[in-house]
């Protein structure tokens, strides 16, 4: 379950945050448990992205299959602090992938970016990977606003492309569409099942569904968690080695109340509950939209020493 290449000694959490003015840039904490954790850096930005619309929001990482001490971090190239408004972040934003590599989670190369995006696009959001081992590649996948031949309007939808090395990537192709617009989607694998978990844009909410095949048919999971929970977007999903569950947490952009962490009791039957308030503590930063990775105790360490000694 979850990433098999290492023997899990914690968590890293990437991700951007919002009310200062170096907070759509990215940001480092570590975790035990998964549940409870401490930044870094002294709650400073950790990396920053200084090209194109000179910020980054909604950062992932992912390890390498090939080589795991190698890790590419990967974000939306945008910074709403800029005042262009969320209207040119959508129609008439950048069309770039904002791409990080580091071979030990503390030197990472200068950021660079690759333009991904269909040319139609108004926008590359939430990038997201996952290895797809049927086709020995990564599918990357991201939300684009694009108004289509027939659209009475420019809609949100998920393309993909595949890659293995970050830096070449096949043409861009419509992955995920729905009757209403949809958003941030991340998607995990239990070794058997794909799950994709995605954000409804019309209705603030997450959908779930699945399927064995990445390129395959997927099928909706009726979830009344989900379904009832509004005001929410950034689906992420990692596995509780502790615990032996899947944990989704989801950004509650709504009440500005950040991350809330849901157990998957059962992901097939759309089982998921809430966990209490006080049984979990995310750390002093608020975190938006970002992605979780088991790391090894080696790593965990390194960081730890690195960004929280004196």
């Amino acid at each position: 379950m979850g990433d098999n290449t290492i023997e899990t000694g914690g968590y890293l959490f990437v991700t951007f945050t919002d009310g200062r003015e170096d907070g759509e840039q990215i940001y480092f904490a570590i975790s035990k448990d998964g549940l409870h954790y401490k930044d870094l850096n002294g709650g400073n930005p950790i990396l920053i992205s200084d090209i194109g619309e000179l910020g980054a929001r909604d950062p992932f990482i992912i390890r390498d299959v090939w080589n795991p001490s190698h890790f590419y971090l990967i974000a939306t190239d945008l910074r709403i602090a800029n005042g262009k408004g969320w209207d040119v972040a959508q129609y008439a934003g950048s069309k770039s992938l904002l791409i990080w590599e580091s071979e030990d989670l503390i030197n990472w190369t200068k950021v660079r970016s690759v333009e991904i995006g269909v040319k139609e696009a108004g926008c590359v959001w939430a990038p997201e990977a996952i290895y797809d081992q049927k086709r020995e590649a990564y599918l990357v996948f991201f939300a684009s606003m694009v108004k289509l031949e027939g659209d009475e309007n420019a809609k949100q939808r998920i393309y993909a492309t595949y890659t293995r090395d970050f830096k070449e990537f096949t043409a861009p192709k419509i992955y995920i569409e729905r009757e209403n617009h949809v958003i941030d989607t991340t998607i995990i694998f239990d070794g058997k099942t794909y799950y994709r978990f995605s954000k409804d844009e019309t209705d603030k909410v997450i959908t779930l569904d699945k399927g064995t095949d990445l390129m395959g048919e997927f099928v909706s999971v009726p979830s009344e968690t989900l379904q009832n929970l509004y005001g929410v977007e950034g689906p992420e999903c990692y596995y509780l080695h502790d615990r032996q569950k899947w944990c989704l947490i989801v950004d509650r952009f709504a009440t500005q109340k950040g991350y809330l962490p849901i157990l998957c009791e059962n992901l097939d039957k759309g089982e998921l509950v809430i966990l209490e308030e006080g049984s979990y503590d995310l750390g002093e930063i608020k975190k938006r939209h970002g992605g979780i990775i088991p790391i090894s105790e080696e790593e965990y360490l390194r960081l730890e020493k690195q960004y929280m000694e004196e």
